[in-house]
This record gives C-alpha cells, sequence and structure tokens, in this order.
C-alpha cells in the first residue's frame, strides 16, 4: 500500500507504480484518464463541480451578452471543456487554493470549484450559479496490471463491487 496525494494517484496508477488506487472523478478528468479503467464508482466524496460568482454578479446576463469572463480554477481543464461547449469566452486563472478568494480580490469573476456543502461559498458571499457535474471518488485500474494479474486483482475488484452494491 502507497498512501500519496490524490492528485498523484493516477500517475501512480497510470505508470505501474500501483495496481489498484483510489480517486476522484475530477481529478482523473483533469489527469487524463489514459492507461486506466475506472470500473466501480465507490459512491464516496460525493460533491458537486460548480461555477460560482460574488452575490449581486449577474452571470447569465454576462454569459448572454457573450462577454470574456475571468475564471479561476484548480481544474482548468474541466472548466475549459465546460465554457468551450456553452461557447462562453474565458481566461482561465489557475489557483490551487483559497479560489473563493479570487473574486473578493477583483482578480476573477467567477470560480469553478469542488462544493460540497456550500458553506464556505455562503461564508465568502459567493453563489453557485451552474452545476458542471458530479464528483465522486472512483476505483482505478492499471489497464496493464488488470490484464497480467487479473487471477490476483478480479477478488479484490469483485469484493469491491460487493461492498458497494453493485
Amino acid at each position: 500500500m502507497v498512501i500519496v496525494r490524490a492528485t498523484d494517484t493516477p500517475t501512480y496508477v497510470q505508470y505501474g507504480a500501483a495496481d489498484l488506487g483510489v480517486a476522484g472523478r475530477d481529478i482523473l478528468l483533469e489527469h487524463g484518464s489514459d492507461g486506466l479503467y475506472q470500473p466501480i464508482d465507490l459512491q464516496i466524496a460525493k460533491c458537486r463541480m460548480m461555477v460560482a460568482v460574488p452575490a449581486g454578479f449577474d452571470y447569465a446576463h454576462a454569459v448572454r451578452q457573450g462577454a470574456r469572463l475571468k475564471v479561476a480554477s484548480k481544474y482548468v481543464n474541466i472548466a475549459r471543456e465546460h465554457f468551450a461547449a456553452k461557447g462562453v469566452h474565458v481566461d482561465l486563472i489557475r489557483l490551487y487554493g483559497s479560489m473563493e478568494l479570487a473574486p473578493l480580490a477583483g482578480l476573477a469573476d467567477a470560480i469553478v470549484d469542488l462544493v460540497s456543502t456550500g458553506s464556505t461559498l455562503k461564508a465568502n458571499n459567493l453563489l453557485a450559479v451552474e452545476h458542471i457535474m458530479d464528483i465522486s471518488s472512483r476505483l482505478i485500474v492499471n489497464q496493464a496490471a488488470l490484464k497480467l494479474k487479473r487471477e490476483m486483482l478480479a477478488p479484490i475488484l469483485e469484493a469491491i463491487a460487493g461492498v458497494v452494491g453493485r
């Protein structure tokens, strides 16, 4: 067993330093999932990826008018895809923490971040205005390990699937 940062887990599994791992859907989408299977949604660490803006900012109007928004996020790839699919022009600002401060400091018009209860947004006078996706943790498996070590990994996968109820 190896304990690493959540953002490093897909890399350890992808390159075979670990056969199995647990990572959030947000991390997997941001990292890219080449070389990884995601056979089981563990249904834990559930939250939502949201767009949030300061109270009083008319996000819907800005989007309708084609305004170019400044958006701060740790999840720039997810944010880029989301806004591109909507045809919204954004300047993305990568931050790794304290996302909620970006609009308060005038750095960004909006943020894209994970929201669980919404209490952090509320404490910073921000409102969640758009749901991007639901997030939960996934079991990830190295593709080569699944083929080469199937006898060893199959019972583990079956046991985990049984616990999750899948």
